[in-house]
């Protein structure tokens, strides 16, 4: 009789919407765990961090927050923001804390296009689409380094900088996780997106890094791509794409609108990843707090259980998150669909079907 693997998990369900697609995944995957025949199991632990907290306290998360999260073997994320709190407040005061101490330095964030959802790409109907945004997730646009000064010359005189960091170390090792992630894929192909003919320094970083590190993976087939022009490729010519290995703020954009092409931004998942393992990684989905439909059961939870297939992938387990992935095709192709992708089904539809699938 084997012993039961258990995972421990810290829920973060933060804001809005997020805590009723972290309660949907959560269900998902107990009832994953259930089906295993005692292979593994998920011991919870959820925190009661975000806006409301903040309302009440003053802090986004507890002074030792941080410290009680690293016994954790991943965090399962909501989503955070609210209108009575500044957005740079509560990013900052919580998930970037938690993604830029934990070294989360590996973003990926899959596009993948469901039967039964209908895209506004007319070539998402005859043409395989399937890609990977993987996301520099420590450094770049959103280093956080500059500050705003000069406020006592008055209205109109205040000046405010905002620098964006570029390191040999953190280009190449995300590049070098591009690289690998491709070499496990059908098309083995990395594509860079770049300004490097605007932003004469960092970017130029970036792409001799990337030329550095394309030739210890002669297998792989490269391309470097200015960023707009990507953002027209990834409306024009999808096909094309395999992973695109990108900078903070550039992944960030395009990874929104790679899930929008796909039907919503509902469908989108994420993982956060410290690769070394030194850390949890934290995983999430992409859609935000969405407070025009909180607490109104109308939120996605694929999002959230694609993450949930993430995290079961970093642990070891791809064939269970393969089961998540089926079970969420099943649901989507049976027309089982929220209002964001044209259907009337709620959260809790969505998630009893993702449970019956796995049951099937």
């Amino acid at each position: 009789m084997t012993e039961t693997r258990t995972f421990r998990i810290a829920a973060v369900p933060a804001d809005g919407v997020g805590a009723e697609v972290v309660a949907a995944g959560r269900t998902v995957l107990d009832a994953l765990a259930e089906n295993s025949g005692n292979a593994f199991s998920f011991a919870w632990e959820e925190f009661p961090w975000g806006c409301d907290y903040y309302t009440r306290t003053g802090k986004m998360i507890d002074d030792d927050g941080l410290e009680r999260l690293r016994a954790f073997d991943a965090i399962y994320f909501g989503a955070v923001g609210w209108p009575t709190v500044p957005d740079h407040v509560s990013l900052w005061g919580l998930r970037l804390k938690i993604c830029q101490n934990f070294d989360q330095w590996a973003n990926v964030r899959p596009v993948h296009f469901l039967p039964g959802i209908t895209s506004p790409l007319r070539k998402a109907d005859t043409t395989e689409l399937d890609w990977v945004v993987v996301r520099e997730n420590s450094e770049g646009e959103y280093a956080g380094l500059g500050g705003r000064n000069l406020s006592g010359r008055g209205q109109g005189g205040e000046v405010a900088v905002q620098s964006a960091l570029f390191t040999e170390v953190g280009c190449e090792r995300i590049m070098r996780f591009a690289f690998d992630l491709a070499r496990t894929r059908s098309r083995r192909k990395v594509s860079s997106v770049t300004k490097s003919n605007a932003q004469q320094y960092g970017m130029v970083l970036w792409d001799d890094v990337f030329k550095r590190v394309a030739a210890d993976y002669p297998d792989v087939e490269t391309e470097s791509v200015l960023v707009d022009a990507m953002s027209a490729k990834f409306v024009l010519r999808p096909e094309d794409l395999s992973v695109v290995v990108a900078s903070n703020l550039n992944a960030d954009i395009l990874s929104d609108l790679g899930s929008a092409l796909a039907g919503s931004l509902g469908l989108a998942a994420s993982a956060n990843l410290n690769p070394e393992r030194r850390f949890p990684s934290m995983f999430e989905p992409v859609h935000g707090s969405a407070p025009d439909i909180a607490g109104q059961g109308l939120a996605n939870p694929i999002g959230a259980v694609g993450s949930a297939a993430l995290m079961l992938d970093h642990f070891g387990l791809p064939e269970q998150g393969d089961r998540l992935r089926r079970a969420i095709e099943a649901t989507t192709g049976a027309g089982i669909l929220t209002r964001d992708v044209g259907g009337t089904a709620s959260t809790v539809d969505v998630t009893k079907a993702l449970i019956d699938a796995l049951n099937d």
